[in-house]
């Protein structure tokens, strides 16, 4: 693991968090697509700054980079070692993107650029659940062609908090074995 994509089923489901976490335990660093994307005042970031942007993550040997940007999505493949993909139920994405915005209500998440502070509306409530059943199945598929193009590559599902526990208690045995 030394080139690693953090993916998720939908928002809310701890991609940030989760990648922020790895990094601390492998000390690989994370790069927030969140924080590549949007400019302050949620302003998209051109499409041509965004996939240099990522380009040039790419090209270093070792990194974490979480978010799922479709569009973008073969620039990061193609370098990637490893996918983590977190499945968790639509109902706790939910819970925890009403959770973010109470926590960070007027101010800038870490994972995201300066400028941007936290805001939670109909639409993009609407957005996850209309989406999220859907890019299950998109997500299966990636990360089955994933697996086909290098059979090197390592692909870790996780689907509840249970397994994301037990996968950081492995990462961390591995590193004290490595020490």
């Amino acid at each position: 693991m030394n080139r690693i994509m953090v993916l998720g089923v939908s928002a809310g489901v701890g991609k940030s968090s989760f990648a922020r976490n790895l990094s601390d335990k492998t000390a690989i660093p994370v790069y927030h697509l969140d924080a590549y994307f949007w400019k302050p005042g949620w302003v998209e970031n051109s499409e041509e700054e965004f996939i240099a942007q990522q380009r040039k993550l790419v090209a270093k040997e070792h990194w974490i980079i979480e978010g799922n940007y479709s569009s973008t999505y073969s620039i990061r493949q193609q370098r990637a070692d490893t996918i983590i993909y977190l499945e968790l139920p639509l109902i706790i994405c939910l819970y925890r993107v009403v959770k973010r915005r109470i926590i960070y209500h007027g101010k800038t998440r870490p994972d995201l650029g300066e400028g941007c502070p936290e805001k939670l509306d109909k639409a993009f409530l609407k957005f996850i659940v209309s989406t999220y059943y859907e890019r299950k199945i998109k997500m299966s598929k990636r990360i089955e062609q994933f697996k086909e193009e290098n059979p090197n590559n390592q692909v870790v599902v996780l689907r509840n908090q249970k397994e994301i526990d037990q996968f950081f208690n492995e990462v961390i045995v591995k590193n004290d074995l490595h020490s």
